[in-house]
């Protein structure tokens, strides 16, 4: 529901018949990913309002829980999937619009895809880009991870994040710095 309706809001601000549905997926991908629907959340007061109804045994545990991205991004879609179900789907994607439209426009003014990015960079010269994780560190609900780029088994670049993806975007950007240098 949610990359429905912002797809659809997107699909006639983009024309994307005009300049391929390639840049509308970035963009949308971008506007409801992990991060933007933290911040969705934290802009909403979700973790707030769900730690004052937890039970006072869990506060500690619900409090830890409430502060991962993916979390927050599972209760946003989750509160988004209720509220389809409640009340359609127009109403629905007018409010997932309205939430998210600070992502949606930062999307839109500064597209981030590093990963993309790093792959049409190499694919000019024949190459190509392997992401491997080097390090998982944390508890499962607040893990953090090392990815490593490279090119011909050669490390061009090395990223941190709180999730694989983000990890690779980093490593991506880190490697693209690495070969414009």
């Amino acid at each position: 529901m949610l990359a429905l309706a912002v797809t659809a809001y997107l699909y006639p601000r983009l024309e994307a018949e005009r300049f391929g549905a390639g840049r509308l997926t970035k963009i949308r991908a971008q506007a409801v990913s992990g991060p933007s629907c933290a911040a969705v959340a934290d802009r909403l007061n979700v973790p707030g309002r769900l730690q004052d109804q937890a039970p006072e045994e869990m506060a500690g545990s619900v409090a830890g829980m409430l502060q991962t991205e993916r979390v927050l991004s599972s209760v946003v879609e989750a509160v988004i999937g209720a509220c389809y179900l409640n009340s359609g789907y127009e109403r629905t994607a007018r409010a997932v619009v309205d939430a998210f439209q600070p992502e949606i426009e930062r999307a839109l003014e500064h597209p981030v895809d590093f990963k993309s990015a790093l792959q049409e960079h190499l694919a000019r010269q024949g190459d190509v880009v392997d992401y491997a994780v080097t390090e998982e560190v944390g508890p499962p609900h607040d893990r953090t991870f090392e990815v490593v780029a490279s090119v011909h088994s050669t490390p061009v670049g090395r990223g941190h994040g709180r999730s694989k993806k983000q990890a690779e975007q980093e490593a991506a950007r880190d490697a693209l710095a690495q070969l414009s240098e």
